[in-house]
């Protein structure tokens, strides 16, 4: 067993609230793949670490980021259209992996009583799709993705819009993470954070606005106790 709690929670928890890529689904590793390649398809040099910073972000969000990185003029929706058809093609041939211990966290959830829902950035389609190759898609009570609200990540209102859909208050919801921005997004909507780590690890700057933070999905299910 292998957690560490950052704060004092003082409300109960009734719902679990999961980011899907990186978290439920082993499919992070992929986008930071993608997004590479799609830079360098058009032109730019995108490193390992400078795709791990794309994860999770909306639009505007995900613009400012590549000027950052590459200056003004570069397009994220065009590089997002290259990355979409570099990973569809390799989805379509190899598939999605579930991250371990998943299924039998939600099945423990379950028997307790905790509601569930994805709070994804991901389409909905793409979410309904990968979910359920895996048997995981009816495990949730809900499913929600980011592009039925008005602003996705780092903004709060998936995680408010993913709690409202389940019936639960945030302040009685924990929120599963593997990103900063998933992290600002949940901790924005007044939801506890919990950070379970996936191509990279938590820092001083995330860790201010963490509940806690859990090796693998196995010891999210103490975190209730």
């Amino acid at each position: 067993m292998s957690f560490f709690i950052y704060q004092e929670r003082k409300c109960p928890i009734h719902g679990i609230l999961f980011d899907m890529d990186g978290v439920v689904l082993d499919t992070e590793k992929l986008y930071a793949r993608f997004w590479a390649e799609a830079a360098h398809a058009l032109g730019y040099p995108m490193t390992y670490e400078q795709a791990l910073g794309m994860r999770s972000l909306n639009s505007t969000a995900g613009q400012a980021k590549l000027e950052s990185y590459f200056g003004p003029g570069v397009s994220r929706e065009a590089m997002r259209k290259k990355r979409v058809e570099l990973m569809d093609a390799f989805v379509a041939e190899f598939g999605v992996e579930a991250k371990p211990g998943i299924h039998e966290l939600l099945d423990a959830l379950k028997g307790q009583g905790i509601k569930t829902a994805i709070a994804t950035s991901s389409p909905m389609d793409r979410a309904t799709a990968y979910l359920g190759r895996l048997g995981l898609l009816d495990k949730f009570d809900r499913i929600c993705s980011g592009h039925d609200v008005k602003c996705g990540k780092p903004a709060p209102d998936i995680y408010l819009y993913a709690a409202s859909c389940i019936g639960i208050s945030p302040e009685n919801c924990l929120a599963i993470e593997d990103s900063m921005a998933g992290i600002q997004s949940a901790h924005a909507a007044g939801c506890w954070p919990v950070l379970v780590p996936d191509l990279d690890g938590s820092n001083s700057e995330m860790r201010e606005l963490l509940y806690a933070e859990a090796d693998t999905l196995w010891e999210v299910i103490h975190l209730l106790r």
